[in-house]
């Protein structure tokens, strides 16, 4: 009997753990023959999940959705990580979900482990989150209908705020969520301008019916962090510049956010950094701030604004 339970809570976790699984495979993993796999997804539909199975050699088995939510396994640094980002939703990175998120952090660290709840618990009490309430916030509910859209490759129409305000409708392919400093932004292949375009989150407005399911198209990069960086700290700006920071990559990457600029390394003693800002004069502010020696190595304008501000600021100082 208890051969029994183990298996199939062995057989819950893998059903969590992916989409799809095929029998064969479900029989490999539990070392049982089919048959017996057969017998446990029963075991668990009595037990209340809703395990669906398709016939057939393309067929296989799937844990939907039911009425009621089931338990769920977590290993312990599943249940860490999940205590982790439902204290940081608490705090307000998302909006809708701070008071539900609380409550749902109650739960779980009711039920945790000893060993676990002092790590959660560490993790509380010498962290104190800086949280800029001026920042955009995204509608949870949002957030949850584009991730289902990554998940199930499906595509998605939406109104779309642009910087400016205009409005525009989309019809896309979405990819993944990237997320970076209380921002959202969806990765998508825009069928409508026939390449991948980055989206803020909290600028779209989801409108259904969604269309079909596609087959997954190849990123546009394997570093989506970087490639989404790349697009909102010099792409979207009218001025980009590319600058040598004379100092080693590591010691940038302290001062310069993601979402600031993307770094290179060159040596163990400096790195490029490639930025962009609505106009020069802010583009020469943020390297000033940076507090690092820098050569500016285009565009020549930038190093021209560069000289006439250091004239300025001589006959001030004068």
């Amino acid at each position: 009997m208890l051969e029994t339970s183990a298996r199939l809570l062995r057989l819950l976790s893998l059903l969590q753990a992916h989409r799809e699984w095929s029998g064969a495979d479900l029989a490999d993993r539990l070392g049982v023959t089919p048959r017996t796999v057969r017998r446990d997804i029963e075991r668990l539909r009595e037990l209340g999940y809703p395990v669906h199975s398709a016939p057939g050699t393309a067929g296989g088995y799937q844990l939907g959705a039911g009425a009621e939510l089931p338990p769920l396994l977590l290993d312990d640094d599943e249940a860490v990580a999940v205590a982790i980002g439902l204290r940081t939703a608490a705090a307000g990175g998302v909006a809708g979900i701070e008071e539900t998120s609380v409550r749902a952090l109650a739960k779980l660290e009711q039920v945790l482990p000893a060993r676990l709840r002092r790590r959660v618990s560490t993790l509380n009490t010498f962290t104190v989150p800086l949280v800029n309430g001026a920042g955009p916030r995204v509608d949870a509910a949002v957030l949850t209908e584009l991730a289902a859209a990554c998940r199930d490759s499906q595509q998605l129409r939406f109104e779309y705020a642009s910087h400016d305000g205009t409005v525009s409708r989309r019809t896309v392919e979405p990819h993944r969520l990237v997320s970076a400093q209380r921002r959202w932004y969806l990765v998508a292949w825009d069928t409508g301008r026939e390449d991948w375009r980055t989206f803020r989150a909290d600028r779209i407005t989801p409108t259904p019916p969604h269309g079909p399911r596609v087959a997954p198209r190849t990123p546009p990069a394997e570093d989506l962090a970087a490639y989404v960086s790349e697009g909102v700290s010099s792409a979207v700006y009218a001025v980009s510049a590319t600058v040598l920071l004379h100092v080693p990559l590591e010691e940038a990457a302290q001062r310069v956010s993601p979402m600031a600029g993307t770094l290179e390394a060159v040596d163990g003693r400096s790195c490029l950094l490639r930025a962009g800002a609505a106009n020069p004069d802010a583009l020469v502010v943020f390297l000033m701030m940076t507090g690092f020696d820098f050569e500016v190595r285009e565009p020549p304008e930038l190093l021209e604004r560069i000289r006439e501000i250091r004239d300025r600021l001589s006959r001030a100082s004068a």
